[in-house]
């Protein structure tokens, strides 16, 4: 799951929500800053309502990728996906078929909720933007693996970037994914994945009932959605 599945549910508690998404923010901004949940819990009865709220929301983001990152739908359309990315980039050493399958499946989730729930991406945004970032950042030091000064501005580029909304396109979410493999120096997608990208997505999006089984919302999943 990716940061707006993740909060999706939670839109009402502003910071328990920023605290769902903090991990995937930190594995981008600051991959050596990890806020993990056997520290987080320690802090979900504390006091100070955001110090609460955000460690909260931490403990929320691994308990839900612990669902879905084993359920066995995803597991199943990671391999399949894998294997179809390897068979159009046969022979590239740097490509990671397998990552790159994990990451668009999370993508074209984050597309189906956009269409599902119109106007909750931008209400997620604007969340973000309005928060003390500072003090978001003040209370995952209190139980990160090491403090980080780099989340403010890791929240500030992701309200400006907005990026997510480039996952309703297949040649946004390669755009998203070539901007991931370059971050972390893999090699990048070319166009021979748009076609399959097409057809991915619309069996990510037939498939999203078994895949959000156990998510925190009730998804009423009605007529199919392009």
């Amino acid at each position: 799951m990716n940061c707006f599945a993740h909060a999706l549910p939670f839109l009402d508690r502003p910071y328990y929500a920023i605290g769902a998404s903090l991990p995937d923010w930190l594995a981008a901004a600051d991959r050596k800053c990890r806020v993990r949940e056997k520290k987080a819990i320690a802090w979900v009865d504390d006091d100070a309502p955001i110090m609460a709220a955000v460690a909260g929301g931490v403990v929320q983001h691994h308990r839900d990728d612990y669902w879905f990152h084993t359920s066995a739908v995803f597991r199943d359309f990671e391999m399949k996906l894998a294997i179809e990315v390897q068979e159009i980039y046969d022979g590239e050493k740097t490509m990671r078929p397998g990552f790159v399958a994990h990451v668009m499946v999370e993508m074209f989730i984050d597309a189906w909720l956009q269409k599902k729930f119109t106007g909750q991406l931008e209400r997620f945004y604007q969340i973000v933007a309005d928060v003390d970032a500072e003090k978001v950042q003040a209370a995952i030091n209190r139980f990160a693996t090491q403090p980080t000064e780099k989340l403010v501005p890791a929240m500030q580029r992701f309200v400006s970037e907005r990026y997510i909304f480039d996952y309703m396109t297949d040649e946004g979410a390669a755009y998203r994914m070539n901007r991931v493999l370059e971050r972390i120096g893999l090699g990048t997608l070319d166009d021979n994945i748009l076609p399959w990208a097409a057809t991915a997505r619309q069996r990510v999006y037939a498939r999203i009932s078994a895949l959000l089984e156990g998510y925190a919302m009730a998804i009423d999943i009605g007529p199919a959605l392009d």
